[in-house]
């Protein structure tokens, strides 16, 4: 039985550095399903056309970790339509052995609802914004204003708003280095797989 990693939360907050250092250490496949809704939002006409024709092409795109492109994905991931036409995409890329690392904004709440390992990634708003307009070289202040509006909106919407599932384990990296965010991380998912050999780790309240 594959072995789900359900990696969630806000723009900048560490989910894909986290998803991405997962899946290579434990030698599972690794999607960022954010990049399916970037894709949509930057192909353009109409959305739901667009995410039912989704090509590697498309996912290909180097302007798809623009701001542009992260506020056209929040607003095409609000139509069911498009949601719809990516999830089964999605739910079969997760069932692949030995197991998969998805990390998005709904993946614990929708998509893979009974994953393994649920994880929900959080740092302050300053942080996620110095993080992001540093990648994109991009001007802070804009990137947090950016940041909050795209919040609001993912949060806010009907379709799989943006929140973390109930079982989900809270892992705030506001304060952690990246080798630090990746070994909490990791050592989750040491517990599920070997509980009587894992280090002990208690997560932070959320």
């Amino acid at each position: 039985m594959p072995f789900t990693i359900a990696i969630d939360g806000p723009a900048a907050s560490g989910k894909g550095t986290i998803a991405r250092a997962l899946a290579a250490r434990f030698g599972f496949a690794h999607l960022d399903t954010g990049l399916l809704y970037r894709a949509v939002g930057a192909k353009g006409g109409d959305p739901a056309q667009a995410a039912q024709t989704l090509s590697g092409a498309d996912l290909a795109r180097t302007d798809l970790r623009s701001n542009e492109a992260g506020q056209a994905a929040s607003r095409v991931a609000a139509i069911p339509e498009v949601r719809a036409a990516l999830v089964a995409f999605q739910r079969a890329f997760a069932a692949q052995e030995p197991g998969a690392v998805l990390d998005g904004r709904d993946i614990g709440t929708v998509i893979c609802p009974d994953a393994a390992l649920k994880i929900y990634v959080i740092a302050s708003d300053e942080t996620r914004a110095l993080r992001r307009a540093a990648e994109i070289g991009a001007d802070p202040a804009a990137t947090l204003a950016a940041l909050r509006e795209r919040d609001a909106r993912d949060a806010g919407r009907d379709a799989a708003p943006l929140r973390p599932a109930d079982d989900a384990i809270i892992i705030d990296t506001t304060d952690l280095s990246i080798p630090e965010a990746i070994e909490r991380a990791a050592a989750l998912v040491e517990a599920r797989i070997r509980p009587s050999s894992a280090p002990k780790y208690s997560a932070p309240p959320a």
